[in-house]
């Protein structure tokens, strides 16, 4: 406090005024001596009781206004930090506030001020307070947005220039233990702020920048959409430890635990971006000292910690990590007779600790994916498997890939394959379109090129109900696949615009009836199709693998294509484990119940169990549900029961932070202001003061004249 905020304080020692004002109207009798009063009995002076305070409404209300000035005098001096936007020229603001609300979010800020460590808010409240300060000083004609940057990023509140629903929307945010997909969050802010009458455009972008690709290119803004980070003290640092799988198979439970890099212990803020241009970071001021010294020394999060399988509080194993751990499954014999689901733990502390405890239930094993692949016609020059399977390994997507010579004919062989992938068939055979189409409509997922030799199927063999009406092959008319028509693809599906094909397969109008077409040629013909057959869908190319046809098994669209298969087989029941953000889609059913199941008191042996109703939703007329929040939960299917478990996304425990362009740092864009003005309010209270002390003033002057008549 400065000296003249002290001086401006001190004004409130003046309530002694009234107060002596009020005690000065004592006066002491005059004392006349009168001979007859000797006969009467003595009572007390009037003089005493004068020397009590009269009317005490009166002197309270004047020393309330002695205390409102001292208010008053002081309130321009007084500061009080918050985030602000700078104006340009005083003009209205587009405003799209892009929050992040992802697993990382959930670490303690570093060096919070007047905060013991324990006590420091997390990074997502710090994020959702400067939200509320940044939307909380617009002003009428301004127009706000919000966007959830938790993977996939969602739109929480679309432009609009009615605050109080931008107040309602922040309320109603919460933390998750999604992926953090800031790319996405920025390019879903920018459509929403173009096309608005505001001509300055901004995105803030409150985020700890971990969104697991620290080599990425910097976050910047575009000329007509500035992008602003504010808080440095967001920026994601320290050590982490995580548990992102848990899975038991008879009487050995595996853990996947995974620990940050160690770059990612370097202290945030002005010295990580020094330390990403290559110099040697200074000491950042106000950084804990602890991360400092872990940095220096390289210690790990996993050093000195332990693995623990529990049975509510009862350890049934453990296993001590290594110091230098990244990644690792650890395996652990389980006594006999333990429980069904069982809990994995890390023990000790680290930078998050919503990802220290996981749920061991039998998953079954990883998601299976079938492939029929003609090796002949894929062959790779260089050796080698097929491209498609080359392609599914290098694209990680926990599944286990199962090359198979032909589509099973058996629907007991099917059933222990979440989705099956069939290379340019020559039609199948009935026995195979029934067990084929019956796994289908069970929740299967099926993809199949279509190629010349579907087109030459022999007599009796055939694709429906798969494929309804004939498969022909002809020479392409046509180059290149019109990427506005393949959104579904993603960002890749511009990489289709110039194939060129040898030939290319049509279906009959019948195939894509109540189908949805994901891509089409750029004559309008079909490229993907996707077919819903009972529970399960059916996804058809009209492509070979072939890379004597063409090069689309080359090209990075069919890694999407490949990604969104994968994805569709494990949301619709091919796995019993999917990771936070990621959907569960319910095609075929009717009545969906979906819980998060957490036990309370003693875990999950003796705990009872708080069910928390998830919402699920009919989106374009399918039944989805996401779960934000890793757990275990347990699905109502047209009342049949099943156990399911939401992961950690294992890039979430990547604690090292994107960079972010200069110009999204620059001080034009706005800043920490520093003052507050409470004086309107304070001069108010003063003007009621004042017509209170009127009245009572008043309505002493009618009493006293009163009182006089009456004595």
């Amino acid at each position: 406090m400065s000296f003249v905020t002290l001086g401006a304080l001190l004004v409130a020692l003046l309530v002694g005024a009234p107060v002596a004002a009020h005690l000065l109207r004592r006066r002491r009798a005059e004392e006349r001596p009168f001979p007859p009063a000797r006969l009467v009995p003595p009572t007390p002076p009037a003089a005493r009781r004068r020397s009590l305070l009269e009317d005490r409404a009166l002197f309270a209300t004047r020393a309330l206004s002695v205390l409102a000035l001292a208010v008053l005098g002081a309130t321009p001096l007084l500061r009080c930090s918050h985030l602000s936007l700078s104006r340009k020229a005083g003009a209205s603001v587009a405003l799209a506030v892009v929050l992040d609300d992802s697993l990382s979010m959930r670490a303690r800020v570093s060096g919070a001020r007047g905060a013991a460590a324990g006590d420091a808010p997390s990074r997502f409240e710090r994020a959702l307070e400067a939200a509320r300060e940044l939307t909380g000083g617009l002003a009428p004609g301004d127009a706000a947005a919000l966007v959830l940057a938790g993977a996939p990023a969602r739109v929480a509140l679309a432009s609009t220039t009615n605050l109080a629903a931008v107040a309602e929307a922040l309320a109603a945010v919460a933390p998750s233990d999604r992926a953090t997909d800031l790319d996405g969050a920025l390019d879903l802010a920018r459509d929403l702020l173009r096309g608005l009458p505001q001509r300055d455009k901004r995105i803030v972008l409150l985020s700890d920048l971990a969104d697991g690709a620290p080599g990425a290119p910097p976050l910047a803004g575009s000329p007509d959409i500035a992008t602003w980070v504010p808080l440095a003290e967001l920026e994601a640092g320290g050590e982490d430890c995580g548990i992102v799988r848990a899975e038991r198979s008879g009487q050995r439970a595996r853990v996947r635990v995974v620990c940050t890099a160690a770059a990612a212990a370097a202290p945030p803020g002005p010295a990580a971006a020094e330390r990403d241009r290559g110099a040697a970071p200074p000491a950042a001021a106000g950084a804990p000292a602890a991360a400092g010294a872990s940095a220096a020394a390289g210690a790990s999060a996993a050093a000195g910690r332990s693995l623990e399988v529990r049975a509510g509080d009862a350890v049934l194993g453990m296993v001590a990590l290594d110091p230098a751990l990244r990644a690792e499954e650890l395996a652990l014999d389980l006594p006999a007779e333990t429980p069904e689901i069982l809990t994995a733990a890390l023990t000790g502390s680290d930078a998050i600790a919503e990802d220290d405890r996981a749920p061991i239930i039998s998953a079954g094993g990883s998601l299976s994916i079938a492939v029929v692949v003609d090796p002949a016609t894929t062959h790779v020059e260089t050796g080698g498997p097929p491209p498609l399977e080359q392609a599914l390994a290098a694209l990680d997507l926990d599944a286990q890939i199962r090359p198979l010579p032909s589509v099973p004919e058996h629907a007991d062989e099917l059933a222990a394959h979440a989705g099956l992938i069939v290379d340019d068939a020559p039609g199948f055979t009935p026995e195979v379109r029934r067990s084929l189409a019956a796994w289908v409509e069970r929740g299967g997922v099926a993809l199949l090129t279509l190629g010349q030799r579907a087109a030459a199927a022999p007599l009796g063999a055939g694709f429906e109900p798969l494929v309804p009406g004939v498969v022909r092959w002809s020479a392409s008319p046509v180059p290149g696949v019109d990427p506005a028509t393949a959104g579904w693809l993603g960002p890749s599906a511009a990489g289709l615009a110039d194939v060129d094909p040898r030939g290319r397969a049509t279906l009959d109008p019948a195939a894509t009836e109540g189908a949805e077409v994901l891509a089409r040629w750029k004559d309008g013909a079909p490229f993907l199709v996707r077919r819903p057959l009972g529970r399960g869908v059916v996804l058809l190319m009209t492509l070979p693998l072939s890379t004597e046809e063409s090069d689309v098994a080359l090209r990075p669209a069919f890694l999407s294509l490949l990604d969104g298969f994968v994805g569709a087989a494990r949301a619709r029941g091919g796995a019993r484990r999917i990771a936070a953000g990621e959907a569960w889609t319910f095609d075929g059913y009717r009545d969906v119940k979906v819980e998060r199941v957490r036990y309370e008191g003693g875990g999950a042996a003796a705990g009872e169990r708080a069910r928390e109703a998830l919402p699920v939703l009919e989106i374009e007329r399918r039944l989805r549900a996401s779960p934000g929040l890793a757990g275990l939960y347990e699905l109502t299917l047209d009342g049949e029961r099943s156990v399911r478990v939401v992961s950690v996304p294992e890039r979430e425990i990547d604690l090292r932070p994107r960079r972010v362009a200069e110009g999204a740092r620059a001080a034009e864009l706005g800043g920490m202001s520093a003052s507050i003005d409470a004086s309107p309010y304070v001069a108010l209270a003063l003007l009621v003061l004042l017509a209170a002390e009127l009245v009572l003033r008043g309505v002493g002057w009618r009493r006293a004249p009163a009182e006089g008549q009456a004595g």
